[in-house]
């Protein structure tokens, strides 16, 4: 595992793209843990991952980039205090520390950003890393949508809605 002070976190640059793709397209094309159509085209994620969000960054380690997350509205109007992150680390740097990381990072931009909450809409149920992580930093499961997602090998399992409160100086 890294410590905490060997990974910079920073705002993602257009020019950080070439090394994002590698990480994004794997675990997009994976199809287990995020429900974005593999097929896309890597212009359709550079839109999805770096331009539509509010803010991407990445996690980097002696220059090399780990790991990335966005920050986003969930839903507009008067839900709009509360954000949506989604994260994705390289998979030579998993168990090492750097989604903690970046959802510690998160939480507190978030704040920054003036929203109150965060709320991960759908964390497929077989991904227990991802689960006992966000348990783990305070999210509670507040929702479970029956059979919700079409996993590639498991065929349809279940879908948490996952929430933390951040405003207030709670959590």
């Amino acid at each position: 595992m890294l410590d905490q002070t060997e990974i910079t976190i920073r705002l993602a640059r257009d020019e950080d793209f070439d090394a994002l793709w590698p990480i994004l397209r794997g675990v997009i094309r994976a199809g287990d843990t995020y429900t974005i159509d593999p097929g896309l085209t890597r212009e359709a994620v550079l839109d999805l991952w770096m331009r539509a969000p509010r803010a991407t960054y990445v996690a980097e380690s002696d220059g090399e980039i780990l790991g990335t997350y966005y920050i986003k509205t969930n839903q507009p109007g008067g839900g709009a205090h509360v954000c949506n992150c989604g994260y994705m680390v390289a998979p030579a740097a998993r168990g090492r520390g750097i989604a903690r990381a970046m959802c510690l990072a998160s939480q507190e931009q978030a704040r920054a950003m003036g929203y109150l909450a965060m709320q991960f809409n759908f964390v497929v149920a077989t991904n227990l890393g991802a689960i006992g992580l966000w348990q783990s930093l305070g999210f509670e499961t507040v929702g479970r949508l029956p059979r919700a997602f079409a996993h590639p090998d498991q065929g349809l399992v279940d879908a948490l809605v996952m929430y933390k409160w951040l405003g207030d100086g709670a959590g």
